[in-house]
């Protein structure tokens, strides 16, 4: 088999992106908390500024507990086409070093910079030029993880933000990953960690200590996973034209519902939200979710796929009715979401690449 050279990846993550972009535009909110979301008892965070968070204040905490945690928190509502007006100026800075660009939402993007525009060999040196002309276009500032995948360049990423950068060349990557705190890794949730953990198994050294066989034995397919991806292997390219997953709409109630009418009222509203988000995306798909959060705040979702890709209200929301009558509902309800996944031409692609020592 012939070896490729190693992959050089960035991954470019803007330091608390809609709080930043708030306080840029609203030079009174430089220096101050901000959350941007809902600042009713029922709202939930999307975004905090680096103040905010010094009081704990996060995304997706209830806006009622981050104003008992930061009582001098200003909310700010949420402005969706701003942030995509300068995501894409954000990535049309991306585009000048490379067409290898795969974003991951608004704020950031892996890039592929193996061969680039510039012929530049130095990856970090890249990444502080791109943080550098983002800030001179924007205003905004940047944090950046560089290394031989994207597992590894995003974990990098986190270590010295905000405004900053980190770089795990080939041949720190093995001893970078021993360290790692067992949580840190893809694929390893709150239940995965717990068992782990009771499997003695809490960083990347003791993870690699263990054979391939017991990983599959106590965590199944992705047992093969965890073995290859503690030692530096991933099988995962920077993808260009990554498609979406799934497209939703959903919303949070100021007063919990108690009927399915006055569900089905809400729905139908949240359907014409979803089928202008389908119409943007030019998207369609077969399987319906239906995404009920009850009053005590547990959830649960209701899903039927059609033989037929969907893109119009008309022929998504007699499915919506028909899983929201499903079962009987005991409690009442706080949140109703609907999403469109199983989308047209969807495609997963995998590619292997071998890693290679070379100057970073």
């Amino acid at each position: 088999m012939e070896e490729l050279p190693i992959k050089k990846i960035i991954h470019v993550d803007m330091d608390a992106f809609y709080a930043s972009v708030e306080q840029l535009d609203n030079p009174e909110l430089k220096g101050k908390p901000v959350a941007v979301g809902g600042g009713g008892d029922r709202g939930v965070v999307a975004a905090a500024s680096y103040e905010a968070r010094k009081f704990k204040v996060r995304s997706a905490l209830s806006s009622k507990v981050a104003k008992y945690r930061c009582p001098d928190l200003i909310f700010v509502k949420p402005r969706f086409e701003r942030y995509k007006e300068i995501s894409e100026q954000i990535r049309e800075v991306f585009y000048k070093y490379t067409d290898l660009v795969e974003p991951l939402s608004l704020d950031e993007a892996f890039l592929d910079v193996t061969e680039n525009k510039f012929n530049n060999p130095s990856a970090s040196l890249i990444a502080k030029e791109i943080r550098d002309k983002i800030e001179e276009r924007t205003g905004l500032k940047a944090s950046a993880g560089i290394s031989i995948n994207k597992f590894t360049a995003k974990v990098a990423s986190d270590i010295n933000k905000p405004n900053g950068q980190k770089t795990i060349p080939p041949e720190e990557v093995l001893g970078f990953l021993e360290q790692l705190p067992i949580e840190k890794f893809f694929g390893v949730g709150k239940v995965t960690a717990l068992k782990m953990n009771r499997l003695g198994i809490f960083n990347g050294l003791q993870l690699k200590a263990c054979s391939e066989d017991y990983l599959s034995m106590n965590f199944g397919k992705s047992g093969a996973h965890f073995y290859q991806i503690v030692r530096g292997i991933q099988i995962s390219e920077v993808k260009p034209n990554r498609k979406r997953k799934s497209i939703a709409a959903e919303q949070t109630f100021e007063t919990n519902l108690t009927s399915e009418i006055f569900m089905l009222e809400r729905l139908e509203k949240i359907s014409e939200q979803l089928q202008e988000r389908l119409d943007k995306s030019k998207a369609k798909g077969k399987t319906v979710t239906l995404k009920i959060k009850f009053s005590d705040f547990k959830q649960q979702t209701r899903s039927k796929t059609a033989a037929i890709f969907m893109d119009k209200q008309a022929q998504f929301f007699p499915i919506i009715k028909e899983l929201l009558y499903q079962e009987e509902l005991k409690m009442s309800v706080r949140l109703l979401g609907i999403s469109i996944t199983n989308l047209e031409d969807q495609q997963a692609t995998k590619s292997i690449s071998v890693q290679l020592k070379l100057d970073f």
